[in-house]
C-alpha cells in the first residue's frame, strides 16, 4: 500500500490549496480515509475523515467550514481543498488510510496503519 500526498505550499492568509493522495497497491473503495496534520512541536492532529462511499465526513472543529474533504474511487485519489487559509492551519498535511476504521474511530491516527509520506503546507499572515 503506497499513500502519495502533494499539492502543499507557501500561500498567504485567506488563500486556497487543494491537496491530492493518490492511493495505490490498494483497494481504494474500502479505505477509510482521513487528513491529519502535524504543526512543529506540536502532536499530530486529526483534520478531516470521509467513509469509503464519500457519504460522510467528519471535520475538525478548527478547520469545519473552511476545508472539504472528498474522494474519487475511480481514480484512487482522495482530496482536500482548503479554503481562507490562516496562519495555524502551518504543518505538514498527511493523507492516512485504512480498511478497518469504523466511524468511532476515524479520527483517531492509531486507527489508520496506511500514512503519506507528508506535504508541507505553510501559510503566512
Amino acid at each position: 500500500v503506497q499513500l502519495q500526498a502533494s499539492g502543499g505550499g507557501l500561500v498567504q492568509a485567506g488563500d486556497s490549496l487543494r491537496l491530492s493522495c493518490v492511493a495505490s497497491g490498494l483497494t481504494f473503495r474500502t479505505y477509510v480515509m482521513g487528513w491529519f496534520r502535524q504543526a512543529p512541536g506540536k502532536e499530530r492532529e486529526f483534520v478531516a475523515g470521509m467513509s469509503r462511499s464519500g457519504n460522510s465526513q467528519s471535520y475538525a472543529d478548527s478547520v469545519k467550514g473552511r476545508f472539504t474533504i472528498s474522494r474519487d474511487n475511480a481514480k484512487n485519489t482522495l482530496y482536500l481543498q482548503m479554503n481562507s487559509l490562516k496562519p495555524e492551519d502551518t504543518a505538514v498535511y498527511y493523507c492516512a488510510g485504512d480498511p478497518t476504521v469504523i466511524t468511532s474511530t476515524m479520527r483517531l491516527s492509531s486507527a489508520y496503519r496506511y500514512w503519506g509520506q507528508g506535504t508541507q503546507v505553510t501559510v503566512s499572515s
